[in-house]
């Protein structure tokens, strides 16, 4: 072991605990890591913290990454992904589509803003666990109302910090997204996982059950969620406005006025069908003017047509698309009918397997506020916020079916327009909490389908 720098030894001898850190200190300089061990030292003495001790993420693959850990101390199985965004932790946790996953995020500092109960995505956190390089636990914004750490304490959610999101990101993106167990505190569970990773045989049977798991109910058990924390119209246009968050055109003005941003969706109801929908899309439809009619995952056709819509909303959601069979079969009766459709993530896969097409599960999946979409009648290249593990097989698509969207990275499919019904939908997310708003013209242009413009 070489020897300690100056600065690592006076966080020693003034804060550390080496009954409780001395391993992983040790540890971390050993290999060089020095920066990671004044991390941990600093994080876990922090005044306004309170560290959980000993964590760590076993990966089903038996890799594990050992760190310390914050939020609610347990034991945590799910699909371990990673999520590129720089900004968003807020909207991430509490986005429906997370439901059963792990999150680590890439950006290595997390929760500098703090958490702002206003611009949850819906009334809690959906994700089994959450990691992060470096979690803030002194934020600095006039909205902020409590920490990272606090709210994934009361959400009964365990989280890891201190250990390298970049080489976890590189595993899952060369391996691809897994399934995997966050360890934190020292309940009984966590000891018996803790002491299994010492004995080869402990460790087999722990991975075995890591393997196991699958994310089960997903869109029945996330919707109408996002239904418990909605706002009048009013009151949406005027925080939206207060932020500049206001509507945006396709020519990248703001819409300031919320005369002018409502009066082409006024009198028309839209019916929002709620897979594990994101607060936002609401927001930016009744931003538009649009009433709107929000339905749980389960409704079928006869109950939404009998609300008499103008337009259909098919929502984002979590879990593997195929699986909403009895959904898809209801959307089939839907479509008969002529209705004016816009499906976002979720919806756009549902809406593509009820005509016919396929979806297939990506490696890694895309995750984050960067990902670049080109749409192909323009040749234009937009940012776009995604959330998805699954895609739509663009090959697959019916000859009614025109491919509108494209991710330039992968070229998988990130749009599609149907030409024997009003319906259109896209991978991404055009209304995109906490950002970018590039493509947030795509209300507008429901709005023009719903008032046969388009």
């Amino acid at each position: 072991m070489r020897k300690l720098s100056q600065p690592l030894r006076k966080e020693v001898k003034t804060r550390a605990n080496w009954e409780r850190f001395g391993l992983l200190i040790i540890r971390k300089v050993c290999t060089g890591l020095e920066q990671g061990a004044l991390f941990a030292l600093r994080y876990a003495f922090s005044m306004n913290s309170e560290p959980s001790g000993k964590a760590a993420l076993v990966l089903a693959n038996g890799l594990v990454f050992e760190g310390i850990g914050f939020g609610a101390q347990s034991c945590a199985i799910g699909e371990a992904v990673f999520a590129t965004g720089m900004t968003g932790c807020i909207e991430t946790l509490t986005d429906p589509s997370y439901y059963g996953q792990i999150i680590a995020q890439t950006f290595p500092l997390v929760g500098n803003y703090g958490i702002i109960p206003s611009d949850y995505e819906s009334s809690k956190i959906h994700a089994k666990a959450y990691i992060v390089r470096d979690p803030c636990d002194q934020p600095s914004n006039f909205r902020c109302q409590k920490t990272l750490d606090q709210f994934l304490k009361e959400n009964g959610v365990p989280g890891l910090c201190g250990i390298d999101t970049r080489a976890l990101t590189k595993v899952l993106r060369e391996a691809g997204v897994m399934n995997a167990m966050l360890v934190s505190g020292d309940s009984p569970e966590a000891q018996e996982a803790f002491a299994a990773l010492k004995d080869d045989k402990k460790k087999a049977a722990l991975l075995e059950k890591i393997k196991a798991y699958k994310i089960q109910n997903a869109v029945q058990s996330v919707s109408l969620d996002a239904d418990k924390i909605e706002k009048s119209a009013d009151q949406v246009f005027a925080e939206s406005a207060q932020y500049r968050a206001v509507p945006v055109r396709s020519d990248g003005t703001k819409v300031n006025s919320q005369e002018e941003a409502m009066k082409a969706g006024r009198g028309k109801k839209v019916v929002l069908w709620d897979f594990g929908a994101k607060a936002n899309i609401r927001r930016e439809l009744l931003k538009r003017g649009l009433e709107v009619k929000t339905v749980k995952s389960g409704a079928s056709a006869a109950e939404i047509l009998a609300l008499n819509p103008d337009g259909i909303m098919l929502s984002n959601g979590p879990g593997d698309p195929a699986e909403n069979v009895g959904i898809i079969e209801e959307l089939k009766k839907i479509l008969d009918k002529k209705i004016p459709l816009f499906g976002i993530c979720l919806g756009h896969q549902i809406l593509a397997l009820a005509k016919g097409a396929k979806t297939s599960k990506l490696k890694y999946g895309h995750r984050g506020a960067n990902q670049p979409v080109k749409r192909l009648s323009t040749g234009r290249v937009y940012i776009s916020s995604q959330n998805h593990g699954y895609a739509v097989e663009a090959q697959s698509l019916p000859a009614c079916a025109k491919e509108t969207f494209v991710n330039t990275n992968d070229q998988t499919n990130e749009g599609v327009a149907y030409t024997d019904c009003p319906a259109f939908s896209v991978q991404f997310h055009p209304e995109a909490a906490s950002g970018p708003l590039d493509t947030s013209f795509l209300f507008d242009e429901f709005v023009d389908l719903i008032n046969g413009k388009r």
